[in-house]
């Protein structure tokens, strides 16, 4: 159960943010945080990260289904593994895909906001949504590189075993 609640505390907060920026900036408006390099802007995607794939709706909605379906199954499957790191990396993306999902369910449109400029070059404008997917990622992708390195420990222990 932990690990919904996880998920539901990254939509909350999510949603919470879009909701403080949508309904009190303008659109496109700014609110440098840290001089230029971290500005608060108001902004809204209809297309994936990076802005990829605009006006495409019913396939985000689609797919983003799909997707939270198999999270669910997956989370259900690896909960109870003694290994904590893929459940919590899992919740958080499913946190992220659930509130980006009904950004677009509702409006057609996901409300993002961080923009971090990096001299002249402006990253592409996210969300809380956005970023714990990312993290999410990011995690999952350290928890298979650490079973990998379980799996060829495990593999040595028991040759060692073996020879003895």
């Amino acid at each position: 159960m932990v690990y919904y609640i996880l998920a539901f505390i990254v939509f909350l907060v999510d949603q919470g943010t879009k909701y403080l920026i949508a309904t009190r900036m303008e659109l496109r408006e700014e609110i440098p945080v840290i001089g230029n390099f971290f500005v608060i802007t108001s902004h809204r995607n209809s297309g994936a990260a990076f802005g990829i794939l605009q006006d495409q709706r019913w396939f985000f909605i689609v797919v983003t289904i799909i997707v939270v379906v198999a999270l669910i199954w997956y989370l259900q499957k690896v909960k109870d593994t003694p290994h904590k790191l893929l459940p919590i990396a899992l919740s958080l993306v499913l946190g992220g895909a659930i509130g980006n999902f009904l950004d677009r369910a509702l409006t057609g449109e996901v409300v993002d906001f961080v923009q971090l400029n990096f001299g002249s070059y402006t990253f592409p404008i996210f969300n809380i949504a956005d970023s714990a997917i990312c993290i999410g990622v990011g995690l999952i992708i350290v928890e298979t590189l650490l079973e990998g390195r379980r799996e060829k420990a495990a593999a040595k222990i028991e040759g060692n075993e073996q020879h003895e």
